[in-house]
């Protein structure tokens, strides 16, 4: 199967990356810690990276420029759109063509004496039958048309759908756009700055709405999100602040609250709707950043798992397992640096 075009864009300017840093494939897969027989396929543009967070790891390590960091998410938000909709394409079944008897010449039984008066009657018939349903398909035509052209109309006065802005905002941009973006999403309730500038804690915040909103979660904002931060009115944003959840923890970690707190916040700054990607496609999510398999384990979805409680009360669970913090070890071995006994000034 041929590739779509937007992934052999992205394969190609993975290649020119690549190939200016001046790193073979074994040392791109150590750095970026991609296998090297799937970075082989991402630069031949055979396969297209689940999340964003390889192509921008990538990205980084071969010394991409902001402008490039912006045209590979966009690039691959494309072609993972592409995919997706391929994949989940169900191709309709082919309709045989039925003729409609309305404009059908009907039969004549001419008389043995052929009188041509009753001829000439059924001709001016379907002639006139067919003048009419000419007519009112122009009709129905210019109507749709209309409809249509008042439909696109009502986005005028949207920034988003607005000429200047491109048909998806991603990261890397910094402009109106991105300001209307951050904008619609601060009116929602989200904790976000307004300052134009499309970084991660944008893309966080942008992924965390799709989820709200029943969207796929790849944190660029394509045609759908733009309406559904548009017209989803229900979709409210607000968290807990840090010292709440910093509470809640401290009352459900009863046998190691200081740990558990320490932990929470190396993870994700005690932010509900702190998202992170990983290089094999899948997401770590909210307070305790669960991963995709743990949820699966506790049962749990990505909108559960950005809601604090739930959050919280998850971890202790894979906590209580053991007693232990093992499913944190980076930040668990940090929790431990902090909590060592030490001299005060």
């Amino acid at each position: 199967m041929p590739a779509h075009p937007e992934s052999e864009q992205l394969a190609a300017i993975l290649r020119a990356l690549k190939n200016r840093s001046g790193l073979s494939y074994e040392a791109l897969a150590k750095k970026t810690d991609i296998a090297g027989s799937t970075l082989h396929r991402y630069c031949k543009g055979s396969s297209v990276p689940q999340d964003y967070g390889s192509v921008h790891r990538i990205g980084t390590v071969c010394g991409a420029s902001p402008d490039e960091l912006r045209s590979l998410h966009r690039l691959w938000a494309l072609a993972d759109t592409a995919r997706l909709k391929e994949s989940g394409a169900e191709r309709p079944d082919a309709q045989d063509a039925v003729a409609d008897p309305a404009v059908e010449e009907p039969a004549v039984e001419e008389p043995a004496t052929p009188d041509p008066a009753p001829v000439r009657r059924s001709r001016y018939s379907v002639v006139a039958a067919a003048v009419a349903a000419v007519l009112t398909l122009g009709i129905s035509a210019w109507v749709l048309s209309t409809q249509e052209a008042s439909s696109a109309n009502a986005y005028d006065d949207r920034v988003l759908f607005s000429a200047g802005c491109r048909s998806v905002v991603a990261m890397g941009e910094h402009d109106t756009c991105v300001h209307e973006v951050q904008q619609l999403l601060h009116d929602k309730g989200a904790d976000i700055g307004v300052d134009s500038d499309f970084g991660p804690q944008t893309l966080r915040r942008v992924t965390a709405f799709q989820v709200f909103a029943g969207l796929p979660p790849n944190g660029i904002v394509d045609d759908a999100t733009k309406k559904a931060l548009y017209s989803s009115s229900k979709v409210r944003m607000n968290v807990w602040s840090p010292e709440k959840v910093r509470e809640r923890i401290r009352a459900v970690f009863k046998e190691a609250p200081d740990k558990a707190v320490a932990i929470a916040d190396c993870q994700s700054f005690l932010d509900p709707l702190h998202i992170l990607p990983n290089t094999n496609g899948t997401r770590n999510w909210g307070v305790f950043q669960i991963s995709d398999a743990r949820l699966r384990e506790l049962g749990g979805t990505p909108r559960l798992a950005l809601d604090p409680a739930w959050n919280i009360e998850a971890a202790e669970r894979l906590w209580r397992k053991d007693h232990d913090f093992h499913d944190w070890p980076n930040c668990e071995r940090a929790a431990n640096a902090t909590s060592s006994p030490t001299r005060q000034p």
